[in-house]
């Protein structure tokens, strides 16, 4: 974040937010969210595999995404963790399954290779606790964001050979239902997965990971991405990786143990207000942030003088 006048906004800026999170409906919002088909199951190796395909779908229009989880998980069958042991049997299942980009051949392949990582490491959070371990022993003089990408790529990588989910050809699906976190892209998918998988479970969230929440980044999609400009929380112009930490880092002066925690309904008020990049009466009308948004604060202030 950069100009010396922003921490003086933090205030204001964090009691928004708090109001924001405190008048959110979370039943009503998680209903309408991807996490809530990992909320259907009691197994925790049956909550990993659908909060991954879930996460790792999770890409266009809500509705969208939400009517294929449901045909995906129709086809699947009530226990996942089985299914996804019979990598042939499930690629059959899922034959002529599709959601933009992916097949359901490379959603059975992403599935068989997380089983088989829960199998041979006790659960996938294991093995990213291990990968965690490991990059903080071995890069300990990076960054706190370093290290968590470093362990989030091999745990990617782990699956992907797992399950033998890599590019084949022209086709992009393979490689980009579990992409290679080591780029510039903000990596918002596996962000979020990350997200359910590690902050306490409170009725969104499901807590199974044994990783502080501290380590946790934002996600980082446009809406979330105008929120944070508007809030001045980043001026970066577009989403990658650097957008992702510095938000993380002002949202961190709120809550350093758990900057994550205002994600969830930041993300869905910046989808129902589709939060403009300028001012606009009309889409703004109604915005719980408004007072401290930056196109409006000249406004609120000389409401405030008068």
């Amino acid at each position: 974040m950069t100009g010396r006048k922003a921490p003086r906004r933090d205030g204001p800026v964090k009691a928004a937010l708090d109001s924001v999170r405190e008048r959110c409906d979370t039943a009503a919002r998680r209903a309408a969210d991807p996490v809530s088909f990992a909320h259907r199951y009691e197994h925790d190796e049956d909550r990993e595999l659908v909060a991954l395909a879930s996460a790792c779908v999770a890409f266009g229009n809500v509705k969208t995404i939400r009517a294929k989880l449901e045909d995906l998980l129709a086809r699947i069958g009530p226990v996942p963790s089985r299914a996804a042991d019979d990598l042939r049997g499930l690629r059959r299942r899922l034959r002529g399954w599709k959601h933009r980009v992916f097949l359901g051949e490379d959603i059975a392949r992403l599935l068989a290779g997380a089983r088989r990582v829960q199998r041979a490491d006790g659960s996938l959070g294991a093995r990213f606790e291990a990968e965690l371990l490991r990059s903080d022993r071995e890069r300990a003089s990076e960054s706190d964001d370093a290290r968590l990408r470093d362990a989030l790529a091999g745990w990617c990588d782990a699956i992907r050979a797992a399950g033998g989910l890599g590019r084949t050809g022209p086709r992009r699906g393979p490689a980009h239902l579990l992409p290679d976190v080591r780029g510039p892209s903000g990596n918002k998918r596996l962000l979020l997965f990350l997200r359910w998988m590690i902050r306490p479970a409170d009725g969104v969230d499901l807590g199974l990971w044994n990783v502080a929440p501290a380590r946790l980044l934002v996600p980082v999609d446009v809406h979330i991405h105008k929120l944070a400009r508007n809030l001045g929380l980043s001026s970066r112009p577009s989403p990658s990786w650097r957008t992702t930490v510095e938000i993380t880092k002002a949202l961190a002066r709120f809550d350093a143990q758990d900057p994550t925690k205002y994600d969830f309904s930041l993300c869905h008020l910046g989808m129902l207000q589709r939060c403009p990049s300028r001012r606009d009466a009309r889409r703004c009308d109604g915005c719980a942030v408004m007072p401290v948004c930056v196109h409006w604060r000249d406004r609120a202030r000389k409401i405030h003088d008068e």
